[in-house]
């Protein structure tokens, strides 16, 4: 899925037999040591207020130390069930307390699933991605996604290339044009020109995607095409969500693939 927390790689076996020590990542509130606390958030939509959350260590003691990765200490996602109303968020850290925190207010009722994805500090240290659901009232309009790999944003149009296939390492490329025309104005964010999060659908267990390529430079541009490397745990649907900036300003193109298995991917 996604391009912070590459030093671990993608949990989750290859069918319903896979160990609980592959797992798949971002479907829990605790992992590693670690617990996601104290959750709070508006309950209705159009309610303005606060999205605040505290890490818990093995002690209780709320986590204030941790290691810098991808440019922030600790990348945010929420997300409803179906897949819609995706956000990519950096909250603010009250040291003092240990929560995170930003101004909130949601845009549709339904069930949000919230993660908060980090590295404690440490030497070797490896990413966590803890996971609480929200709920929040008002009348539910759902979607059920349906293949795409073409997504249309502010006159960007960006389609992706490349299968998934079950417990393999998968190439996917990414390519942004506007008007016609390929995009090589892109800028780097969250060091990288692209930032892409998958997540299975049905409990949106959580992917690591690894970007391709080396960390873009500080003022360069790149473009039209990102690549990642995504392994999907097992066959299904992936939501699959892709930040990029161009002029200061991030827009995220979203597509949905469905994952084959290993042998189904050997035979095509």
């Amino acid at each position: 899925m996604e391009t912070h927390g590459e030093d671990q790689n993608a949990h989750g076996g290859t069918g319903a037999g896979a160990s609980a020590a592959h797992a798949p990542n971002g479907v829990s509130i605790d992992a590693g040591g670690f617990l996601l606390a104290q959750l709070s958030a508006p309950r209705a939509v159009g309610e303005p207020g606060e999205l605040s959350f505290q890490v818990l260590d093995a002690s209780g003691d709320p986590v204030t130390d941790y290691t810098t990765s991808h440019e922030r200490e600790l990348h945010t996602i929420v997300v409803r069930s179906d897949g819609a109303g995706f956000r990519h968020v950096h909250p603010t850290l009250d040291e003092a307390s240990g929560t995170w925190s930003l101004p909130w207010e949601w845009d549709a009722a339904g069930s949000y699933r919230l993660y908060a994805d980090f590295t404690p500090a440490g030497d070797g240290a490896e990413g966590v991605t803890l996971s609480r659901s929200i709920n929040v009232a008002g009348e539910l309009s759902p979607v059920d996604p349906e293949p795409s790999r073409s997504s249309e944003v502010d006159g960007f149009v960006v389609t992706l290339d490349g299968e998934l296939v079950a417990g393999a390492a998968s190439e996917l490329t990414l390519t942004v044009e506007r008007d016609g025309r390929p995009v090589t104005a892109l800028e780097p964010y969250l060091g990288a020109f692209g930032h892409l999060v998958a997540l299975r659908q049905g409990d949106l267990a959580f992917l690591h995607v690894h970007p391709e390529g080396e960390e873009p430079e500080a003022g360069s541009t790149g473009g039209p095409e990102i690549a990642f490397a995504a392994t999907a745990p097992t066959p299904g649907r992936y939501l699959l969500y892709l930040d990029f900036q161009v002029d200061g300003e991030v827009r995220t193109a979203e597509f949905v693939l469905d994952a084959a298995s290993a042998a189904a991917g050997e035979d095509h």
